[in-house]
């Protein structure tokens, strides 16, 4: 399965459809994201979802979005709750969600 450790994506499916989540790892053996947004799920204890229920939400070619904190996911480093809060507020006052 592909790395998508940093990505950021949506829930589609599930009692968390809708919500915004980060990419905190991938379970290889069940091929599963692991999914945390630092407040109902914490990085220490990952939401486990299929790929085929989030959809991605960052446009360009990496599919990464760039903060400091999504870099020390991809490069295995441990992230605080707080930091992965304050990463996705960045991320959602820079984009409109499906906002024209």
């Amino acid at each position: 399965m592909f790395d998508y450790t940093g990505w950021i994506v949506q829930a589609d499916a599930g009692r968390d459809k809708g919500g915004i989540f980060c990419v905190v790892g991938v379970d290889q053996e069940q091929n599963r994201l692991l999914l945390a947004d630092g407040k109902r799920r914490k990085v220490s204890h990952p939401k486990r979802k299929k790929l085929g229920h989030v959809s991605c939400l960052t446009d360009d070619q990496s599919h990464m979005y760039d903060h400091p904190v999504v870099h020390s996911l991809k490069q295995g480093e441990p992230v605080s709750d707080r930091a992965l809060r304050r990463a996705l507020a960045a991320f959602k006052e820079g984009s409109t969600l499906g906002k024209r």
